[in-house]
């Protein structure tokens, strides 16, 4: 009978521990690792974030960067800890394509998503100086004068690499691709007349639109963005692939607690729907998601499906999407 007794105690005793530990949940500070550099559009959407997430959970976040690798090194510095809740990873769109790019052996079902927090407008974007004021006018130029008309690019990967390949899946696309390392460089070749044109983050080019330094021909969407029109009014197929875009969101490992999962997601909820984080993240050409658990896992499913195809199709996917169990969109 004492043995029983023995038993039933335990058995209490460990119930009572783990609902103490739920309850309880953050007892100490989190971390927050960002997979890219201070500075960067990643770094600028979760330190703006950060004091009102701190605020919901009642705890600090210490945030660092852990740059390197597409981000793979912060990731998987995230998946080398204790399966607490207590590490979260400030991430990008990225870890959605190591596998496919063969950049790592894991990828998005390693963590459970907390918060998606928004998605970036593409802009196509040209030299103030071009003719076209459309993406119609641009495309028919690029068709008449194949290899003549200089495209930006940042490489398989980027924005723009996504964007122009999505256009080459559904049309003749014969442009001159130059390489540059990031945004920056690139505008600035735009804006010196060295490169024509190029798809590009809203955010770090609106500010030259407003002031007339670079004009806009489109938006990759399905719909306008202020009063740019979408790009698939030219070529209506590119709808298949919308909405598309770099997002930003907040992981954590997928076996974390239960109860860690909940207050997480409850305290990053209230952050990202913070009017003046909205208005901060509105204003860099950013949509807000806010979304989290299942709607989350949906969101980044779909965006996989879809880049994953698309660079498959460019011929530049490292592994077959379907043997990796992605499904075309």
């Amino acid at each position: 009978m004492m043995n029983y007794r023995k038993i039933a105690a335990a058995a209490a005793l460990g119930l009572v521990s783990t609902l103490s530990l739920a309850q309880g949940f953050p007892e100490r500070e989190v971390s927050g690792v960002i997979q890219w550099g201070a500075g960067g559009a990643t770094d600028v959407a979760v330190r703006g974030m950060s004091a009102y997430a701190e605020e919901a959970l009642g705890k600090k976040i210490v945030l660092q960067n852990k740059p390197g690798g597409v981000g793979v090194i912060g990731a998987n510095f995230v998946l080398q800890q204790p399966s607490d809740g207590y590490t979260l990873l400030m991430g990008a769109e990225n870890p959605a394509l190591y596998r496919v790019m063969g950049l790592a052996d894991f990828d998005y079902k390693a963590f459970y998503p907390v918060n998606i927090i928004s998605r970036g407008n593409v802009l196509l974007v040209a030299n103030k100086d071009k003719p076209w004021k459309t993406f119609k006018d641009l495309l028919a130029d690029v068709q008449a004068n194949p290899g003549k008309v200089k495209m930006y690019t940042a490489g398989i990967g980027s924005v723009p690499f996504t964007s122009s390949s999505m256009v080459s899946s559904l049309t003749k696309f014969p442009v001159n691709p130059v390489p540059f390392d990031g945004d920056g460089p690139g505008i600035t070749a735009m804006l010196g007349g060295h490169v024509d044109f190029g798809f590009i983050a809203a955010g770090a080019v609106q500010e030259h639109i407003k002031a007339g330094r670079l004009k806009a021909l489109g938006v990759l969407d399905a719909k306008p963005y202020m009063d740019i029109p979408p790009m698939t009014e030219a070529l209506p197929g590119l709808e298949k692939y919308m909405p598309w875009g770099s997002f930003f969101g907040v992981f954590v490992k997928a076996d974390a607690p239960d109860e860690a999962k909940q207050k997480l997601v409850a305290a990053f909820k209230t952050a990202v729907d913070n009017p003046q984080y909205k208005e901060l993240m509105e204003s860099r050409g950013n949509v807000m998601l806010n979304l989290s658990g299942d709607e989350a896992q949906k969101f980044i499913d779909r965006w996989q499906s879809v880049t994953a195809w698309v660079y498959q199709e460019a011929g530049v996917a490292k592994k077959n999407p379907a043997d990796l169990g992605i499904p075309k969109p």
